[in-house]
């Protein structure tokens, strides 16, 4: 079967197993007897985070030069009912608005059905089915609330802003599962599901302009490996993923529309402490391009990104703690310094969009278990992460800039 062939089966097969889990998730509430509900198996949480963003150059989070921006707000709620021991629904909806990514509307982040059919001391195994949080790294499954950040901004190396529905979750099912053994702990998840690609935020991020056809995401699988020590003194991870997606052509779209298939991998690695916490974590991001697809220069129709970060944090108080960050990300490692890309475009892009290293230091404080208030210095040489939609001249952007930003949060 052809590569283009193979990719129409897989959305065919894709948009059948939206169906299917979506189906299978209202089939779990509707066709249960009623009983009475135990106020305990229930529970509601919420949030709501402001930030301020200054920027001495480029844009971030808004107009953020000048006299800095306050366009970056949160607000969600989440919800889980424990039905049965064994059986669980959950789902969140957010408000989210971010300078000009994000679509300005409450958006359902994630809700799924989640079936544990075997548990006991040593190991148990499950199954989940819906919009589904991705398996990708240590972070991207609390990426949402800012109190299980470890900054105002993840390291955008590994957890980029501008693809973050992409990122965040999927539509499908996931077999998951755990097994304990002495001091150790290992689990698993693997995910068959399709791609959220419907905002234009991912559009944009993956075709570099909000294009007049459709990008649609295709069957794709993503699985992550974990491993524990003392409780996660110790915690190792590798996931990886591998995402179909397709573009299809607009009227009189001279783009032209075939495949698009993104595959990172990454590598994970935390020391905890009392005191410190410690984290580094190594991706590589293959992409590839269907030959249909005109836009893509054919020395870029296969490209591979290399990024990662170290960092650490340190708590002073129960109330105080300190972060530093070395983070670093390229585009295509066989053009690090970005200059084959700026002789191919003419000049017209810079090289530093194909690069960023970030130095930051921030301090975290916690007058309260419900409130947080952040502050960090980012110190930036180039600008591989900047979002296009605060940025959409690239020949203007400075490759040395500095990003100053402050979050309050509040949880319940």
């Amino acid at each position: 079967m052809k590569m283009y062939d193979y990719y129409r089966y897989s959305k065919h097969v894709g948009s059948h197993l939206r169906v299917l889990t979506c189906s299978l998730a209202i089939g779990v509430c509707v066709t249960l007897p009623a009983w009475a509900i135990d106020a305990k198996s229930i529970q509601v949480h919420g949030f709501a985070s402001q930030a301020y963003t200054l920027t001495d150059k480029n844009n971030f989070f808004g107009e953020s030069t000048g006299n800095g921006s306050f366009e970056a707000t949160e607000l969600g709620v989440n919800a889980s009912w424990r039905m049965f021991p064994e059986l669980q629904l959950s789902g969140q909806l957010l408000w989210r608005k971010v300078g000009n990514i994000g679509n300005d509307k409450i958006q359902f982040d994630y809700g799924l059905v989640d079936y544990r059919f075997f548990s006991n001391e040593q190991r148990h195994h499950g199954l989940r089915f819906g919009r589904i949080k991705n398996p990708l790294g240590l972070y991207n499954d609390t990426r949402d609330v800012a109190f299980t950040r470890p900054g105002v901004i993840l390291p955008q190396s590994i957890y980029f802003e501008r693809t973050r529905d992409l990122a965040l979750s999927s539509d499908g099912g996931e077999m998951y599962g755990e097994l304990r053994f002495a001091a150790n702990t290992l689990g698993w998840e693997l995910m068959v599901a399709q791609p959220r690609t419907s905002d234009v935020d991912t559009e944009i991020a993956l075709l570099g302009a909000d294009r007049p056809g459709h990008l649609g995401g295709d069957t794709s699988v993503i699985g992550r490996l974990t491993y524990d020590h003392l409780e996660g003194r110790l915690r190792l991870a590798i996931s990886s993923a591998r995402l179909n997606m397709e573009y299809q052509p607009g009227q009189s779209d001279p783009s032209g529309g075939g495949v698009i298939r993104f595959t990172p991998t990454i590598l994970s690695a935390q020391f905890n402490s009392e005191d410190w916490t410690i984290t580094t974590e190594y991706a590589r991001r293959n992409f590839l391009f269907d030959d249909k697809i005109t836009y893509v220069p054919p020395s870029l129709k296969t490209i591979t990104g290399q990024s990662y970060y170290l960092q650490s944090e340190y708590r002073l108080t129960e109330k105080w703690e300190l972060m530093a960050r070395y983070d670093v990300a390229y585009r295509n490692v066989d053009d690090k310094t970005g200059q084959k890309f700026e002789d191919m475009a003419a000049g017209a892009i810079p090289a530093h969009t194909q690069f960023s290293k970030d130095w930051t230091v921030g301090v975290r404080w916690n007058p309260s278990p419900v409130w947080m208030v952040r502050a960090e210095q980012h110190w930036v040489n180039g600008t591989a992460w900047l979002p296009f939609q605060d940025n959409p001249d690239r020949a203007k952007t400075s490759q040395h800039w500095r990003l100053f930003t402050v979050l309050v949060s509040y949880r319940f």
